[in-house]
């Protein structure tokens, strides 16, 4: 995937994002970070179409996505949000939902333990059959995300866009999140939405996002070393990170 000279912008007189180039090479990883209200989502929403670029253009496998119809362009990117959507239906056809073809209970089933969903549904009182609202009550809000990150291993995407989990997720199950986040994005191009920096040092590349503008991109280390807006997040994180432990 490819951005040539991508410009995006809401209202005429205040451009978002203006003339980003940024080439992805298959199974590399992109870290969008920046401050709360930064704009990290739009990138994402710029990816899926959900919005049109206002100059450049994107390419996925050369072929610009706005030549391609949108059920064509994200029948291949999964996404593992933090509002999670789940239906009224079994946590099976949740997890099945999506799949280019009908698949297996045994197929649900490996799914939901690369996802490390397995153990948590089998504790339900109809496990796999158990049925969901379409609030998806009964089962926490990080237990939704296990769900919809088996329901993307099944469905085996090209290209992820991954949340992150915040804090409104306990710790263990975050734990749990980030194991099945890195296992489904190994060999894949993902753009992951991080808002603990800790988790994507080893990215291939971080764009940093402030007041809705990329202001910087690079490697961890490459960043660190400019002391510019990431070296300041990072040492803010890190920060608070020492006085919860104190």
């Amino acid at each position: 995937m490819a951005l040539e000279n991508v410009s995006f912008r809401y209202d005429p007189e205040k451009p978002l994002i203006e003339d980003l180039s940024l080439k992805v090479e298959p199974g590399h990883t992109v870290a969008i970070v920046g401050p709360t209200g930064a704009g990290k989502t739009t990138l994402v929403n710029l990816l899926m179409r959900f919005y049109e670029v206002s100059g450049g253009r994107i390419t996925l496998d050369g072929v610009d996505i706005a030549r391609m119809s949108r059920d064509e362009l994200r029948s291949g990117i999964g996404m593992v949000l933090q509002d999670t959507w789940l239906f009224g239906g079994t946590i099976a056809e949740n997890i099945a939902y999506g799949a280019s073809r009908e698949v297996t209970r045994a197929e649900i089933e490996e799914a939901a333990r690369a996802a490390h969903a397995d153990r948590f549904v089998r504790t339900l009182p109809d496990g796999y059959d158990t049925v969901l609202d379409d609030e998806g009550s009964g089962v926490s809000a990080g237990e939704k995300q296990l769900i919809t990150i088996a329901r993307a291993f099944l469905s085996d995407p090209v290209i992820l866009v991954l949340d992150e989990a915040t804090s409104s997720v306990d710790t263990r199950t975050e734990v749990l999140i980030q194991k099945a986040m890195a296992q489904l994005a190994h060999g894949r191009t993902s753009f992951v939405i991080a808002h603990r920096l800790s988790t994507i040092r080893d990215a291939d590349t971080i764009l940093v996002m402030e007041n809705g503008a990329i202001v910087e991109q690079g490697a961890h280390e490459k960043l660190l070393a400019a002391e510019g807006a990431y070296a300041r997040l990072y040492r803010a994180q890190f920060a608070e990170a020492v006085a919860e432990v104190d």
